[in-house]
């Protein structure tokens, strides 16, 4: 296989698969407080995150992160996965969004809510 063959179909590998989904948490390295959250596509959550930081604006950002980003910096924040969704073919993006909430409870259960945002 050609090397610009082997790039097309990596390319159209990844056109065709599914964005990765799951549990994040946005630490506060300072603090060790912790915004949690879920979503479908983890990467956009983390460029989010990237962006925000190599722009140093935090506009793009969950509000209640505001007073700590405004005291510690941007820099002080990383983007950690908890946990990954195994999306399954013939998911629905409701069946999706319904285990992603399930995921979130039982995170917030084994997380101290006062290390929370």
């Amino acid at each position: 296989m050609s090397d610009q063959a082997r790039r097309k179909a990596l390319r159209e590998r990844q056109d065709h698969a599914p964005p990765e989904a799951g549990v994040y948490l946005i630490r506060n390295g300072e603090t060790g407080k912790g915004l949690l959250g879920v979503t479908p596509n983890l990467a956009s959550v983390r460029n989010t995150l990237a962006f925000a930081q190599s722009t140093g604006t935090s506009g793009v950002l969950d509000r209640r992160l505001g007073a700590d980003i405004a005291r510690f910096g941007l820099d002080a924040f990383t983007f950690d996965v908890l946990e990954t969704l195994d999306v399954r073919p013939g998911m629905t993006p409701a069946d999706i969004q319904a285990d992603l909430a399930t995921l979130e409870q039982l995170w917030r259960d084994k997380i101290d809510p006062t290390l929370l945002y």
